[in-house]
């Protein structure tokens, strides 16, 4: 017998940011009433501009401890990190 609502991740963008991060988590019977119950409790003080909701069983995660097989191969590709790169001083924000 199922009687708790989803589970919803929460990620705000606040006013002076560029990406949503995560805030918190709430439980709501749906994503209408996930974003309405996030603007409530994490948006108390107008700190944000866009929130998004994601019911947490579709979100999918590595474990810590597969750091070193998932990632290692990166390592190899060094043309991939931003040493070799010049990127001009009006592009800002990167």
């Amino acid at each position: 017998m199922k009687n708790e609502w989803p589970l919803w991740e929460i990620f705000i963008r606040g006013q002076h940011g560029m990406s949503h991060r995560h805030v918190g988590s709430l439980h709501a019977p749906d994503a209408e009433m996930a974003i309405k119950n996030a603007r409530d409790v994490y948006t108390r003080r107008n700190e944000g501009v866009s929130i998004w909701v994601v019911e947490a069983r579709h979100i999918a995660a590595t474990a810590p401890g597969e750091k070193g097989p998932l990632f290692e191969p990166s390592e190899s590709k060094v043309y991939r990190h931003p040493t070799f790169f010049d990127i001009p001083d009006e592009v800002g924000h990167m």
